[in-house]
């Protein structure tokens, strides 16, 4: 709509019958499409790169206090853990066979601790040995966040911005544009308001 009014533009130059407000609903329409065209990607490449930035760091963070630790299975369990575990493995997806046990291993400290975890090894025999994911306190925890991850999160969050930037700025040409017109309306309303009763009359000059 944007592009179609600025063509519009073009048409009505140096056209006698050209409103004053054609012109300005063109030079709105110019000035949304510059701001589609060149301010909603620069929006974007900053929203992804603020996010990208935030994201990395958080990926430091999850990578240093993270760690994947030995354990040993003691029994299968029922229902699931809300940790994904197996470091060696791929980032686990929502098709992986994942089967919860409750396994032991022990804290940095040393601490012996018990707990029920999800893991994609084949091997879940009582005795059977996997790796998990613990934290500082060696406490059972999620898989950390890969770089290449925040990076795909980063750029759908810069893609976002651009088209929500886009959007919002056709949204305000449109009710610019909506406002122009009830001005003109309400003009022309009380110019026939006028005139009108006098409209065809011998003598009125019409």
């Amino acid at each position: 709509m944007a592009v179609q009014a600025f063509l519009g533009l073009r048409r009505w130059r140096g056209n006698p019958v050209c409103r004053a407000t054609d012109r300005h609903e063109a030079w709105v329409a110019l000035a949304a499409l510059l701001l589609m065209a060149l301010g909603a990607p620069v929006l974007g490449w900053l929203s992804g790169s603020l996010t990208d930035d935030a994201l990395q760091q958080s990926v430091r963070t999850q990578h240093a206090q993270r760690h994947p630790t030995p354990a040993v299975v003691v029994r299968k369990a029922s229902g699931r853990s809300r940790f994904a575990q197996d470091p060696e493995s791929a980032a686990v997806t929502e098709d992986s066979s994942r089967t919860s046990v409750v396994a032991g291993w022990r804290a940095p400290d040393g601490t012996a601790r018990t707990g029920k975890v999800t893991t994609t090894s084949a091997a879940t025999t009582p005795g059977a040995r996997i790796r998990i994911w613990t934290d500082e306190q060696g406490l059972p925890a999620t898989r950390p966040m890969d770089s290449a991850t925040a990076r795909t999160h980063a750029v759908l969050a810069g893609v976002g911005a651009t088209l929500a930037g886009a959007g919002l700025t056709e949204t305000a040409r449109r009710l610019v544009v909506w406002r122009m017109m009830q001005r003109r309306y309400s003009r022309l309303d009380r110019a026939w308001a006028e005139v009108g009763p006098d409209w065809g009359r011998t003598g009125t000059g019409s």
